[in-house]
């Protein structure tokens, strides 16, 4: 279905029973996805190597953003992922614009992804993998019998055992950008700190987008409650669980996504 293919990161992952063809590009926002992510960040670096004015290119980047997400309500398409990269952009322009330093267009990265290892970290602790969690959430909502809702997935080792790999691999992709890109900022190498934010921002996420659903495509596929639920769908459901699932996929995303890639800065202090 054109809707399923349309599904990015998460909602891509919770199509994974479905027995449908996965695609990176798509489960990462499309070609038109990636652009927009990457833009701004580009036009950054091309105007403060240029003009080494940051309060000018800031003040540019910041109206490509928005433009950006004028441009999609004019053509009456999705914004909820827009408008949380357009919040990430301001946040990080707004404390570069504060501190007059440009490596802190960084900092909130830093920020997201140590929130995102601690997150996770104790959804594992606690046996509620997070990626599975949302995962789940996206495919069925929980509207009522939470418990019977956790115990139905939670009790298929085998699909809980792919969650649990998925959520600590992610775990490691957070880590791993800190690990690197933290000395960096601490000493200054911003044309370094912006190369790696750069290879580790947008090609990491697709990079785990695809693992994820290597690990948990089978498992999900023989869980019985995803037969069930593909047989009794009877249109409704599964497009308002689209429309959902999307929406949702778009918010979680949205500080992985969007506020990663777009601070892929290479430009010198």
């Amino acid at each position: 279905m054109s809707d399923t293919k349309k599904r990015q990161g998460l909602a891509a992952l919770a199509a994974a029973g479905n027995g449908e063809d996965f695609s990176v590009i798509d489960a990462i926002g499309g070609i038109r996805g990636v652009i927009e992510s990457m833009l701004p960040g580009f036009v950054f670096v091309v105007m403060f190597v240029v003009t080494s004015d940051l309060k000018a290119t800031i003040i540019v980047s910041a109206v490509l953003a928005v433009l950006l997400v004028l441009v999609r309500l004019v053509q009456r398409q999705t914004v909820l992922g827009a408008l949380a990269g357009l919040i990430s952009i301001a946040i990080c322009l707004i404390w570069a614009w504060n501190t007059h330093e440009a490596r802190n267009y960084y900092m909130y990265g830093f920020i997201t992804n140590a929130v995102y290892i601690v997150v996770l970290a104790i959804t594992l602790a606690i046996r509620v993998p997070g990626v599975g969690f949302l995962v789940e959430f996206i495919r069925s909502l929980p509207t009522e019998h939470l418990r019977a809702w956790l115990a139905d997935w939670r009790g298929d080792k085998k699909l809980m055992r792919a969650y649990d790999i998925v959520t600590a691999m992610w775990i490691g992709v957070f880590a791993l950008r800190l690990v690197v890109q933290v000395p960096l900022y601490l000493t200054n190498h911003v044309t370094w700190l912006g190369t790696t934010r750069l290879l580790m921002g947008l090609p990491f996420w697709a990079l785990a987008i695809w693992v994820s659903y290597l690990l948990i495509a089978d498992p999900m596929r023989h869980h019985p409650k995803f037969k069930s639920d593909d047989e009794g769908d009877d249109g409704d459901d599964g497009e308002d669980g689209n429309v959902v699932g999307n929406a949702i996929a778009d918010g979680a995303n949205a500080g992985v996504n969007a506020a990663d890639s777009e601070k892929t800065v290479s430009a010198e202090k």
